[in-house]
């Protein structure tokens, strides 16, 4: 999870800047731009806001929860929280198991009707099927999509293993 949030953070816009360390030498460093966040699609997602945290401890995270039909795969919207100016901002969306790309293609239809543009969306993800990279990026293809693994069969009931709940 940790070297996929510091993948995304590596495609954020940033500065460069002079730091001074606690012994007082001067560092040529870098800062990132303002107006970055980070969206969870819960429940799975919320595995992934720690290692967000430990990189960037006063990010700003929202929460999206949807919830797929078991029988027909729709996707529906059931609740979504953002920052305020989350139009303004870099969004990494966060869901770590992409299958069918449903799930992520609705979240990223709230966040348009929020006002972000797909342009500045990146969606961090462990695995994912390339059915479900190929709907996304054919629904938003300006969509950055960042994961270790495409491989047709993807990993079920992620959220219910990493917090034990099975």
């Amino acid at each position: 999870i940790r070297l996929v949030v510091e993948e995304g953070l590596n495609q954020l816009p940033y500065t460069e800047c002079t730091v001074t360390t606690p012994t007082g030498h001067k560092y040529e460093g870098v800062r990132f731009e303002k107006g970055n966040c980070g969206v969870s699609i819960m429940r799975s997602g919320e595995a992934m806001e720690q290692g967000l945290r430990d990189c960037c401890r006063s990010i700003r995270i929202g929460k999206i929860l949807i919830q797929s039909d078991e029988e027909t795969q729709r996707a529906k919207v059931y609740y979504a929280k953002f920052p305020p100016d989350i139009y303004r901002r870099k969004v990494l969306l966060m869901y770590p198991i992409l299958s069918t790309g449903n799930t992520v293609i609705e979240a990223v239809k709230v966040l348009v009707e929020h006002g972000v543009q797909p342009s500045v969306i990146i969606l961090l993800s462990l695995f994912s099927t390339p059915h479900g990279a190929k709907s996304i990026i054919q629904e938003f293809p300006e969509i950055t999509i960042l994961t270790t693994e495409v491989h047709p069969v993807a990993p079920t009931h992620f959220g219910q293993k990493y917090f034990g709940t099975d």
